[in-house]
């Protein structure tokens, strides 16, 4: 018996030994890992060079002082104030993208309604970003100017809430798809009820998947302009003494904005400006990944994976 297994064993050494197509393909893959890395790496080196001269003269001054026409004080955090705020807003939506993967993949029958729903949300993932700023401008500047105050961060977070949702639903049915069906059966066997199944086994099982899908979700939100473009954000805007509800319904800017002020100035001097605020976006989103990574590996870490 034991020869017989040591002869198949050399049999699927030889096998993979000899399998070229296998080892063209890893090669492919390899090459287009690295070439992903490559370009990564290019863009973070430029805005970096660009933006190093400013950062490190007046790093402090450039993430607290406001935008401004002079260069020599002009920062960024009006941006990253609003777009804290528009992640905050795109968050607190998070629950009802996992809900309605729950719904899809744990209540839904399989009948034409629920493929229609499931296509219907794959395709909204595809839409260009300007469009749900064309659906924001019209939903939530508009005809709901009594709530959001118009042309206001809350208009611009709920919009980009909407953009992003479908991202959330499909990462988040992937995971709880990809749980094993004998989690179920065992709890289901045990006489647990749907509810129980799923609050569990089947979401803390999927859970780090949806993290994922989360942080996909909250990245795009930071890094979208489009919509803010067509809502109306501004590169400048003063408070005053406006409380913190006013704010909210008041004149609003965020990072993507700053970049593109900062790059629409014809002196050279605002490319660094421009380049600086790249970086900042870039750091809080590599933040917020981080979090989410931390997260993820200390609920694999209590489910023993």
């Amino acid at each position: 018996m034991h020869d017989r297994q040591t002869i198949s064993l050399d049999s699927l050494r030889a096998r993979r030994g000899d399998d070229a197509a296998g080892r063209l393909f890893l090669a492919l893959i390899t090459g287009a890992v690295l070439l992903a890395f490559l370009m990564v790496g290019a863009v973070g080196v430029d805005v970096v060079a660009e933006s190093w001269d400013l950062l490190s003269n007046r790093l402090w001054g450039f993430l607290t002082s406001p935008s401004s026409a002079d260069a020599g004080r002009a920062g960024v955090s009006q941006g990253i104030r609003g777009s804290i705020l528009i992640a905050g807003i795109v968050i607190l939506t998070f629950p009802i993208g996992i809900g309605a993967a729950i719904y899809l993949e744990e209540y839904a029958n399989d009948t034409w309604v629920a493929r229609l729903i499931q296509v219907t949300v794959r395709n909204l993932a595809g839409v260009p970003s300007i469009v749900y700023g064309l659906l924001g401008l019209a939903v939530f500047v508009n005809g709901l100017q009594g709530i959001t105050g118009g042309r206001s961060v809350i208009a611009a977070g709920l919009a980009i809430a909407v953009l992003v949702l479908p991202i959330v639903i499909i990462t988040s049915a992937e995971a709880i798809r990809a749980v094993p069906a004998p989690l179920r059966e065992g709890a289901y066997g045990l006489g647990a009820t749907q509810w129980e199944v799923i609050q569990s086994q089947v979401l803390p099982a999927a859970m780090p998947g949806i993290l994922t899908g989360t942080v996909l979700g909250i990245a795009r939100a930071l890094g979208e302009a489009a919509p803010l473009l067509v809502i109306g954000a501004v590169g400048f805007y003063t408070t005053g003494n406006q409380d913190f509800v006013e704010q909210l319904r008041g004149a609003f800017s965020a990072l993507p904005m700053n970049i593109a002020t900062f790059a629409r100035e014809p002196a050279e001097t605002w490319r660094g400006h421009a380049a600086a605020a790249s970086v900042v976006l870039l750091v809080l989103v590599f933040l917020i990944n981080l979090v989410a990574i931390v997260v993820r590996a200390r609920i694999s870490k209590r489910l023993g994976r």
